[in-house]
């Protein structure tokens, strides 16, 4: 069986052009559904990850963007993890701990964890991302036990900086995926 995408957007939602909404459209999976997604706290988003990961059946794999990524790494802090979560796609992770004049509700979710995760991930991070250094990037990958790629110079890896259809994304989803995979399970 194909393990479940279970996405987990940041601030805003990841709207209906994001690359996150295009893949949970063709990928299938289940989103994260904040209560308050300008105003997000560890416990209040960390609490709605796992509602999410307790009630989706099956072998999963989170993909998560921006504020997503420290909501994941709080939720793992936390929990310990989970058993069926079998990896993890980590994009554009913001410096939750650095301060953000535009996006002042990211300092909620500092400071950032920085323990080592407890199921294999891959992270993502962009040269020229505004809300993080790509040196503090690697510094989390490094932290988390986490590979790392940079995608180059491709801002914060969003609508706005013409990530919609993230065709390179999907290759990097299908690598970790059969990377996290035994090979006699099916693949996107």
């Amino acid at each position: 069986m194909t393990p479940t995408l279970v996405i987990v957007p940041g601030l805003g939602g990841s709207g209906p052009q994001h690359w996150q909404s295009l893949w949970e459209t063709k990928f299938g999976g289940v989103r994260v559904v904040q209560d308050d997604w300008e105003h997000p706290t560890p416990a209040s988003w960390t609490a709605r990850l796992h509602e999410v990961i307790e009630a989706t059946p099956g072998d999963l794999v989170l993909v998560a963007h921006s504020c997503g990524v420290p909501t994941v790494a709080h939720w793992a802090a936390r929990t310990g993890g989970h058993a069926r979560v079998r990896g993890a796609l980590l994009v554009a992770p913001p410096d939750v701990d650095l301060p953000l004049p535009d996006f002042p509700a990211v300092a909620a979710l500092a400071p950032q964890p920085l323990g080592p995760l407890p199921f294999p991930a891959l992270v993502v991070s962009s040269e020229t991302d505004p809300f993080v250094t790509l040196e503090r990037a690697q510094a989390f990958a490094e932290a988390w036990e986490a590979e790392f790629i940079t995608a180059g110079e491709a801002g914060h890896i969003n609508t706005d900086s013409g990530h919609g259809d993230w065709p390179e994304g999907e290759i990097l989803l299908s690598e970790a995926l059969h990377a996290w995979t035994p090979p006699d399970i099916s693949r996107f």
